[in-house]
């Protein structure tokens, strides 16, 4: 894309924005990202989104026309359309089909991965990490003997999730929580995602800092003691 200028419009904490600079890193494409105040979102920002969320992408073309996507599937499919290589999506149609089922499987790990990060009281906490925990379960049966989701091959997949991994991979260190144990599988591909030089440039060096006084603020039962909550003991405990 030598002729399109790229700015990330970003919230240092998101997930979905780090997908997209994840991807953008992989295919080794030039941007600039820039932060917004989500409690405080300014004018021009609810201009480009129509659904006022980050992730953005705005593209200045080599005649100064602009166009904005948003919406991180959406984002992240482009970039891999418009810059083949290295490409991200298995070349075999059924293999690459099955390969976009899992990213939005993915999504639904996000998201109860957030409500047991989130989770202020036990009982939400217990309900929210089984539910983790049955989908990375499901990972560990159905991925690759790795290092990554399909294999040799770093992926879509893996951009997708790896921003969930990364949670647990900073408040506890490697397979710590319960919620992981006995997930040989995944707790490879955890560590083959921590090494990735894509995923650890997809976020600032301030984000452990930034997540740690999010949960502080949510009043989270990770934020006082993320190694030994009882909550997570409760979660392994369900899910044998």
């Amino acid at each position: 894309m030598p002729e399109t200028r790229l700015t990330l419009v970003s919230h240092p904490l998101c997930p979905f924005v780090q997908r997209v600079a994840i991807v953008l890193h992989e295919k080794g494409i030039a941007f600039e990202r820039i932060d917004v105040d989500l409690r405080d979102k300014p004018e021009w920002f609810l201009a480009m989104s129509p659904l006022g969320k980050v992730p953005l992408l705005q593209l200045v073309h080599d005649k100064a026309r602009e166009s904005v996507l948003f919406e991180s599937v959406a984002i992240c499919e482009y970039v891999e359309d418009v810059q083949a290589a290295p490409a991200l999506h298995p070349v075999d149609a059924l293999l690459r089909a099955q390969h976009r089922a899992w990213m939005e499987f993915a999504s639904a790990a996000l998201s109860d991965a957030w409500g047991l990060l989130n989770a202020s009281d036990h009982e939400t906490a217990k309900a929210k990490g089984t539910a983790f925990r049955k989908k990375l379960e499901r990972l560990e049966a159905d991925m690759s003997d790795g290092p990554y989701f399909g294999g040799k091959a770093f992926s879509m997949v893996d951009a997708f999730i790896a921003p969930v991994f990364r949670y647990f991979d900073l408040l506890a260190g490697e397979s710590a929580h319960p919620v992981f144990d006995g997930l040989e599988r995944v707790a490879s591909w955890r560590r083959a995602l921590a090494r990735r030089p894509s995923v650890r440039a997809a976020v600032a060096d301030d984000y452990a800092a930034r997540l740690r006084q999010h949960l502080q603020d949510q009043n989270a039962l990770l934020a006082s003691n993320p190694l030994s909550t009882a909550s997570l003991t409760d979660v392994r405990q369900a899910t044998t």
